[in-house]
């Protein structure tokens, strides 16, 4: 438990606009002491003072560029306690002034001798700039994709799939949900290579070896028995398909994933690698690939495993 010294001390860090006030814009980004005073028209030396109270409460981390140090907020390892004041104060922030900093800070940024590719280096993904969405990304990669015969399991309103079409030869999406169906449909009814069902990814009605690759995309925590699951989007690949399964890794926060449906927790990589293998797949790979930015911080882990060609039988000669 805190001591009331370190509370009394962090009600004091937080008790001051100016600090807020930065908190609030390295929260959106790395910016050193110089770009904090152009963008706040604060003295520089204040800026400084107010920093270095910040950091010394553990609320920010500083790494050095050439001549120059960046700031930003310490999502990483601030203490817990801090975090906690920290997500109290941001959740209401709605101030002129911080709309204000915000604005100067884009005009400064355009008016800036610094091109803007140099401005966000190290830290590109962060940043909106027009046309350069995620979708519109994705969109741009698939063209290096061609599939064949595609499945994809807990499809939800056919977001994926819509992306998909036209880089596949056909698509069925299945989810257990008829308004989600009802909602792929409407989605999907442009692409006559697409069929959306409703099913369990228990039980498939599909013959064995019906698909060429099998997508279970965010799914698998909705399933009750996903060893079980998984052994199905096996059965109905096809000698060398693919399956590519992405889903949460382990992690304590029940309370936040069951307002989403989460039947499961999460799963260690281990425990995916050895039930594909139980499913008669070559892993290739099955890992956590990526941690989100913010609080809970969950991980995701993505595995692909290609099943093996059937044996062929030999004959007399």
């Amino acid at each position: 438990m805190p001591s009331v010294d370190s509370t009394v001390e962090l009600l004091h860090v937080f008790g001051d606009a100016t600090r807020v006030r930065l908190l609030a814009l390295l929260s959106d980004e790395e910016l050193s002491v110089a770009e904090l005073t152009s963008i706040t028209e604060l003295p520089q030396s204040r800026v400084s003072t107010h920093l270095g109270r910040l950091r010394e409460a553990g609320l920010l981390r500083d790494r050095k560029i050439g001549a120059s140090t960046k700031y930003a907020v310490n999502d990483v390892s601030m203490p817990n306690e801090a975090r906690r004041f920290w997500e109290l104060v941001r959740a209401d922030l709605d101030d002129t002034l911080l709309e204000s900093d915000r604005a100067r800070r884009e005009r400064l940024r355009a008016s800036s001798a610094v091109p803007w590719p140099d401005f966000i280096a190290g830290q590109m993904e962060r940043h909106y700039s027009p046309g350069r969405t995620w979708e519109a990304t994705a969109r741009g990669l698939i063209g290096f994709v061609q599939l064949g015969d595609l499945l994809d399991l807990g499809s939800g309103d056919g977001a994926i799939a819509d992306l998909l079409a036209p880089r596949a030869r056909d698509i069925t999406c299945v989810d257990r949900s008829e308004r989600v169906v009802e909602a792929a449909r409407a989605r999907l009814g442009r692409h006559a290579n697409v069929q959306v069902v409703v099913g369990d990814m228990h039980a498939l009605e599909f013959a064995d070896a019906s698909f060429d690759q099998v997508l279970m995309l965010n799914t698998l925590t909705y399933a009750e028995r996903p060893a079980r699951a998984i052994a199905e989007a096996a059965r109905v690949l096809r000698p060398r398909g693919t399956l590519a399964l992405v889903t949460l890794a382990p992690h304590t926060h029940r309370d936040v994933t069951a307002a989403y449906g989460h039947i499961q927790p999460g799963f260690d990589p281990s425990d995916l690698r050895r039930w594909l293998r139980q499913a008669g797949l070559v892993v290739g790979e099955c890992q956590i690939t990526s941690r989100e930015r913010t609080k809970p911080y969950f991980e995701v882990v993505s595995a692909f495993a290609q099943k093996t060609p059937a044996e062929r039988k030999k004959t007399a000669p």
